[in-house]
């Protein structure tokens, strides 16, 4: 499992490197040879109201896409005081440093507490899929006025052992024919708690599975729990719906 996780971070860092030359490359050709600079995050959240993303460094270069407050965005490199971004829509252009919030890898508050370790961004632990599902998880939060989860690295551990053990069971239920109910299952696991919930879903894709909790009043009420500061995101491979997600809140 490891073996595969660090072939899997070794692609990604891969396209990440040829994507940042590629784009340097078009940015150059497009608007001459500025001085560029490679940053030590990928990911960056939008701070103002409004963010215009545009063609080049510089208020003068027209607007090709608009990001909104609480937004993530994809960090390519940094040219002066504008960084080259890539934004939803798979729209590529630059963005005032000013108005984004980098989000550092590994970054983030720590706990001394029985729960473990925790951070406010993903841990470099997670898969692309987890990391995912965490962000479009913050921004829901975000844009509703309500402080960001952190990753709990033991509640993290206990959603992907949820998520396998209903792959490998072949079940869709909160309740665990190995492990009983959530509650049951992180008691099991010694992780305290005040309040705690869990969510499930079974799809092949990462936005359809966020946005179908989202529509779905019992899943949206944890989403939106403000008394939630902490959480764990377990997606496996495997399942007859493509993907199998479990996303288990605590609050402390």
């Amino acid at each position: 499992m490891r073996d595969t996780r660090i072939k899997r971070n070794n692609i990604l860092r891969i396209v990440t490197i040829i994507m940042f030359f590629i784009i340097v490359t078009i940015f150059s050709n497009s608007f001459g040879m500025q001085n560029y600079y490679k940053v030590d995050f990928q990911t960056a959240i939008v701070t103002a109201t409004t963010l215009n993303v545009r063609s080049g460094p510089g208020t003068g270069y027209r607007v090709v896409a608009t990001v909104k407050k609480g937004e993530y965005i994809r960090v390519f490199a940094g040219v002066g005081n504008w960084y080259v971004v890539q934004v939803e829509g798979d729209y590529v252009g630059v963005v005032s440093k000013q108005y984004v919030k980098p989000i550092t890898p590994g970054a983030g508050s720590s706990s001394n507490t029985s729960v473990g370790t925790t951070n406010t961004i993903a841990s470099s632990d997670l898969s692309s899929d987890e990391i995912e599902v965490f962000n479009l998880i913050n921004k829901q939060r975000i844009n509703n006025d309500l402080q960001a989860l952190k990753i709990d690295n033991e509640v993290q551990r206990v959603a992907r052992i949820k998520a396998q053990d209903m792959v490998s069971n072949n079940y869709f239920s909160h309740n665990s024919p190995t492990y009983g109910s959530p509650f049951d299952m992180l008691n099991s696991f010694k992780i305290s708690y005040k309040t705690a919930g869990e969510n499930i879903a079974g799809n092949s894709n990462n936005s359809a599975a966020v946005n179908a909790w989202m529509n779905s009043t019992g899943h949206k009420a944890n989403i939106l729990n403000g008394n939630f500061n902490y959480t764990g995101i377990g997606v496996v491979n495997g399942s007859q719906y493509g993907k199998i997600y479990v996303q288990m809140f605590i609050g402390k």
